[in-house]
């Protein structure tokens, strides 16, 4: 059969609970008439069609679902699909988060594997890290574009931030640049009623991190009169949010003399300056130094980059968020708080749980749980696929052992 895959008898195991990955170890036999990125029928080992998908050789993610119904010739065309699956994310997006800044498609938790689709304000962002997806970039600008205009909303550009190095895993190339005519990168975004500057230009993923939205609002509510300390700042997004809670002070820190620049700049945009300072350097090295000055905050804030991006490196993350955390406890009140997160699908709950419990016990402290939490309802978590969900975000009461 043209165009198809057939997997191995006992294989496709994640995909028949609801996963959307096939991997190269996993089939028995491939079919390729058109070139690599193109669609192909997936059959279980005894014939039996389980679906249409993207195929790329050179990648361990051989195959990536589209739809059980049929495509090639059949049900429905791709650009049909499309269509209908950029529809669904957007009215998703009005039923569960403020709209004005947001993720419209997260890949494969919206049925569209490979591409990430942000909307800050009037600039859309498109991140695409997959070969079949990539393909199909300009009719999918297009869709989103006459889904957005058709809905009333203004659409100033696109801009691609094709530069994640996963994609030369993929065979693509990294690059970024403008889809169509050029306009001012620097965006003016407002997010629980802060304003900040998004540089989608040069700016860390698609220039802003939309996901952490309701985590900052749920700190802020914690900060009134207090001191706090926001580690791995960025451009200020928890600091900011911080002091619009009413903290009496709040030092953000961040190793990125460019976040730190931005973080000035916003604070300065939102009249904050006068309580929100920011210190450039390394956290790991900071906070010892913080505790040898006999320094104490209310609250802790921690939002790390991801410590792992693989399975391997899994036991050398663990070993860094429990020294994160432990150092943080340290530095915290009797009964303060700490806001501490993973970002990484690799450290599943109950490894940061493990970490954070650890932490706790070297540091002689007991922990009660406030809130748990993940990603902001415009991230959403597709059961059944591993990495949709991938933030886990604790808020916890530190208080000294009895």
């Amino acid at each position: 059969m043209e165009n198809s895959v057939m997997l191995k008898k006992g294989e496709g195991r994640s995909l028949k609970k609801g996963g959307l990955w096939i991997y190269d170890n996993e089939i028995a036999a491939t079919d390729l008439k058109d070139e690599n990125g193109c669609i192909v029928d997936v059959y279980d080992f005894d014939g039996f069609f389980l679906g249409n998908g993207f195929i790329n050789s050179d990648s361990k993610i051989r195959v990536r679902m589209l739809t059980r119904r049929k495509m090639i010739g059949r049900d429905i065309t791709i650009e049909e699909l499309i269509d209908e699956r950029i529809k669904n994310a957007w009215e998703y997006r009005k039923s569960v988060a403020d709209i004005s800044s947001c993720r419209l498609v997260f890949g494969e938790a919206d049925f569209l594997p490979g591409i990430i689709i942000d909307k800050f304000e009037d600039v859309i962002v498109i991140e695409s890290l997959a070969l079949g997806i990539d393909k199909l970039k300009d009719y999918i600008v297009e869709a989103v574009r006459k889904v957005l205009i058709d809905d009333g909303i203004t659409v100033r550009g696109f801009f691609e931030r094709n530069d994640a190095k996963v994609r030369e895993e993929e065979g693509l190339k990294r690059e970024k640049g403008f889809i169509g005519e050029p306009f001012d990168t620097k965006v003016l975004i407002k997010e629980n009623n802060i304003r900040y500057y998004v540089d989608v230009l040069e700016g860390q993923k698609t220039g802003y991190f939309l996901d952490q939205k309701y985590n900052r609002l749920a700190v802020s509510k914690l900060c009134k009169g207090k001191r706090v300390l926001d580690c791995f700042t960025h451009t200020g997004s928890f600091a900011l949010n911080a002091a619009a809670g009413g903290a009496s002070e709040v030092i953000g820190v961040d190793i990125s003399e460019t976040g730190c620049s931005q973080a000035r700049e916003n604070a300065e945009l939102n009249r904050f300056s006068d309580r929100v300072h920011f210190v450039c350097r390394d956290v790991f090295e900071y906070l010892p130094q913080l505790k040898a000055e006999g320094e104490q905050f209310d609250v802790i804030i921690l939002d790390p980059p991801a410590f792992t991006k693989s399975r391997e490196s899994v036991k050398n993350a663990t070993k860094g968020y429990k020294e994160i955390n432990l150092r943080a406890m340290k530095l915290l009140k009797n009964g303060g708080f700490l806001a501490t997160c993973s970002c990484s699908h690799f450290m599943t709950p109950e490894l940061f749980y493990e970490a954070v419990r650890s932490a706790a016990k070297d540091a002689h402290k007991r922990i009660r749980q406030a809130e748990y939490r993940t990603q902001a309802a415009d991230h959403p978590v597709l059961w059944d696929s591993d990495s949709s969900l991938y933030l886990k975000f604790y808020i916890l009461q530190v208080c000294d052992e009895l």
